[in-house]
């Protein structure tokens, strides 16, 4: 599929959702209703031509750092996390099979009986042949993020854009819930992200991103549809280099 001319903004996009944003509002696991409902809105940008990655955390499931802190040894806990990625990325494939999108599973910690390896080359082959693919496992590496991991697999596939899911509208001053005169952001360039700590991405992710000028767009998960994002429309806050 080739998207129509004028229409789209980013053709090629790599969507980050988090594990807890599988979950709903269960205390851990997945809301099967939530899942399928995000599926239906890739499928709604696949339906359009445009390439879509996605790299799923764990935290529904598992928290790395959380278990660090509570004795278990981080590296270990990590790996644990990656495997936790693997179970999710899987159930978002199926859901997305539901929905009639084509789609595969590469995961950084070769498991060669439930998904293939990840391979660049494979990667944006996939990609290029109208499918969606789901990053899991991270990078494969204890300490960092699956934000690093969406930031990396962005740059490594040439994505136009990540698009980071939130349970908010952007990115604010302040915790919304929290501070009623939290102000909202139509645009913040990198360095903004860093000095002021915002907490959107840690700071690995966004120098990763800075480096490579790839901007980033943060939205809420229940109140924007990805496929108006795509369009250049909607309500986001977009991180980028702008002077």
């Amino acid at each position: 599929m080739t998207p129509s001319t004028g229409e789209i903004k980013y053709y090629r996009v790599l969507f980050k959702i988090s594990g807890e944003a599988l979950m709903g509002s269960r205390p851990y696991g997945h809301d099967m209703g939530i899942i399928d409902q995000l599926c239906k809105d890739v499928a709604d940008v696949y339906k359009l031509g445009v390439q879509v990655c996605i790299v799923v955390g764990g935290g529904n499931i598992f928290r790395g750092a959380s278990a660090s802190l509570s004795g278990c040894e981080r590296a270990s806990s990590d790996y644990i996390g990656m495997l936790a990625t693997i179970i999710n990325a899987l159930i978002l494939q199926k859901f997305l099979e539901k929905n009639l999108v084509d789609s595969r599973v590469l995961s950084a910690i070769p498991m060669a009986t439930i998904c293939e390896p990840y391979i660049r080359r494979k990667a944006i082959r996939h990609l290029e042949k109208g499918r969606v693919v789901i990053f899991a496992a991270g990078t494969g590496n204890p300490f960092f993020t699956t934000d690093t991991a969406a930031a990396l697999r962005a740059v490594e596939t040439n994505c136009d854009v990540i698009l980071k899911g939130t349970q908010v509208s952007g990115v604010y001053s302040a915790d919304p819930k929290k501070n009623e005169d939290a102000v909202m952001y139509d645009k913040l360039s990198y360095m903004d992200l860093l000095i002021r700590d915002l907490n959107v991405m840690d700071a690995s992710a966004i120098s990763l991103a800075r480096e490579n000028s790839v901007p980033i767009i943060v939205f809420s998960l229940k109140e924007e549809k990805i496929v108006n994002i795509v369009k250049g429309r909607g309500t986001y806050t977009i991180v980028s280099d702008y002077k």
